[in-house]
């Protein structure tokens, strides 16, 4: 594209031409008629110079897409304050019925801003102007008391929470928060650090329903930013009784970027979450060297189980009921008579939640689904229990290089303990099969929200990798290193793709 201002300057030298040659032609004998410049009603170019907009660091000139001008400024320009510049045959421009002066009238570009030229015969013609503020994500501000920085994941920091919503969302004012760290190897090994913040009230975040804890995940080892959210988009399709919202962000503490980030709800007990009341439990397949010091837990023969809801004391009859509950059931799941549709392991589970997680998780080879940690259970007294909700999909798709789950081929979950043994039941086997097939008919819904995703975050991914560098570079724990995003994403969607195909062939020989 020529330089904008060069093109105002033609503009005018071809006008004056214009004008002289009329002139000189009204001097002759023969004193022919004037003809007028013929109007029009075409846009030419559309710019943000930085001389009218001080805030830009250099101008920002928008593409033209038919009768739409496209282009993105930063975060530090105010969107509802530029003032635009334009090149246009016609008489005058409009927005809203209000006569522009380019270069001059400021406008608010949050959303789509129709400009019609129009000229003195009465012709218009409309222009969309879409401008996209900085990566077109909504905007989170953290920022500490002080300055204080969010280094530890015991020590809340105080602080105040901001959302600039951008198109798409509704702003939230400056409001009461705490902050810490949160994670496990995310928070340890990762220099792009994962977040768990609490309000002061209830709040809705992101079109979220209101509550006050939410959580910041990184997403820094998965360079697609999105296993979460697929997973997510699973749980989505599910039975589950619930699978946390999440939305992409753009994060800033303490004025400084961090990255995008994907913000979501925690995994506890509420009305808006896990719906347990005051009397449901919320159990976790853990470690032991992942608890800490007040957590309350019990043992099965095959795994800790941590107590995350309610708050228990050892040895309360609240505590003896679920740690009796799940060791009966295991133990009648280890019986010779478990098949048995009455008193065998049905008479404890809900088989359509275990079929949903399990599904789910070795769908996408989750790495800590099969004996780890994030396996969540939930149970109300007197009922069955439950699995779910889903959790910590950053190393599942195939997003490892220490363990089989690397590669789309291979059972992994189905060797999780509980799970290897109602494989051996043949009714659960075909309930798995068939339940299978409704997951395999939604493939190609879920590659589409891989290429969705891939395109919403078109521009966040680069200002991410721009601060992060993680793009072309290992990342623990990466088993393959591409250089560019979309290289990221055809391999995930060809991983899926591979994987679901081996799993149809699989469960149909089982």
């Amino acid at each position: 594209m020529k330089n904008f201002k060069t093109q105002i300057l033609l503009k005018s030298v071809q006008i004056l031409f214009l004008i002289t040659a009329l002139y000189l032609t009204s001097c002759s004998d023969n004193e022919p008629k004037v003809q007028p410049i013929e109007e029009g009603t075409e846009m030419i170019d559309f710019a943000f110079l930085k001389a009218n907009n001080p805030n830009l660091s250099g101008d920002v000139y928008l593409n033209k897409e038919g009768n739409t001008f496209k282009g993105r400024v930063p975060y530090t320009v105010d969107i509802k304050n530029l003032v635009a510049s334009y090149i246009q045959n016609g008489l005058e421009v409009e927005v809203n019925n209000t006569v522009q002066d380019a270069g001059i009238t400021a406008n608010d570009f949050t959303n789509k801003v129709t400009f019609t030229v129009k000229t003195t015969d009465g012709r218009a013609q409309d222009y969309e102007v879409d401008v996209t503020y900085f990566t077109g994500l909504p905007i989170v501000y953290v920022n500490t008391v002080g300055n204080v920085p969010i280094d530890s994941k015991d020590v809340e920091v105080d602080g105040f929470f901001e959302v600039n919503g951008v198109r798409n969302f509704s702003a939230i004012e400056s409001s009461e928060m705490e902050i810490r760290g949160r994670g496990n190897s995310t928070w340890s090994i990762h220099p792009k650090k994962p977040y768990q913040m609490k309000l002061s009230d209830k709040t809705e975040v992101l079109g979220m329903p209101k509550d006050k804890k939410w959580i910041f995940l990184a997403e820094y080892s998965d360079k697609t930013l999105m296993r979460n959210k697929i997973a997510f988009e699973m749980g989505y399709l599910s039975n589950l009784d619930w699978t946390p919202k999440s939305e992409f962000a753009e994060v800033f503490v303490n004025n400084e970027y961090v990255g995008t980030y994907n913000i979501s709800q925690k995994v506890e007990e509420s009305s808006n979450r896990v719906n347990l009341g005051d009397t449901g439990y919320l159990l976790e397949i853990d470690q032991l060297e992942r608890l800490d010091p007040e957590d309350v837990y019990f043992r099965t023969n095959d795994f800790l189980i941590n107590i995350k809801e309610p708050d228990l004391e050892y040895n309360s009859s609240e505590y003896n009921y679920v740690k009796d509950l799940v060791n009966e059931f295991e133990l009648v799941l280890k019986s010779s008579d478990f098949k048995n549709p009455t008193t065998g392991y049905a008479k404890y589970i809900d088989v359509d939640s275990f079929i949903d997680w399990y599904l789910i998780s070795e769908i996408t080879k989750n790495q800590d689904s099969r004996d780890f940690s994030s396996i969540f259970l939930n149970v109300m007294p007197g009922e069955k229990i439950k699995m779910g909700p889903l959790w910590d999909f950053d190393l599942a798709f195939g997003n490892v290089n220490y363990s089989e789950a690397t590669n789309p081929t291979g059972f992994w979950v189905k060797d999780h303990k509980w799970y290897a043994r109602l494989f051996q039941d043949p009714v659960f086997v075909n309930k798995v099969k068939s339940r299978f097939s409704y997951f395999k008919s939604n493939q190609n819904l879920i590659l589409n929200k891989m290429d969705f995703y891939a395109n919403y975050l078109k521009y966040a991914q680069d200002e991410n990798d721009a601060k992060w560098n993680v793009l072309g570079n290992y990342v623990w724990p990466n088993p393959v290193v591409y250089n560019t995003y979309q290289e990221e994403v055809n391999h995930l969607k060809n991983w899926y793709t591979e994987r679901m195909n081996w799993l149809s062939t699989a469960y149909n020989s089982l």
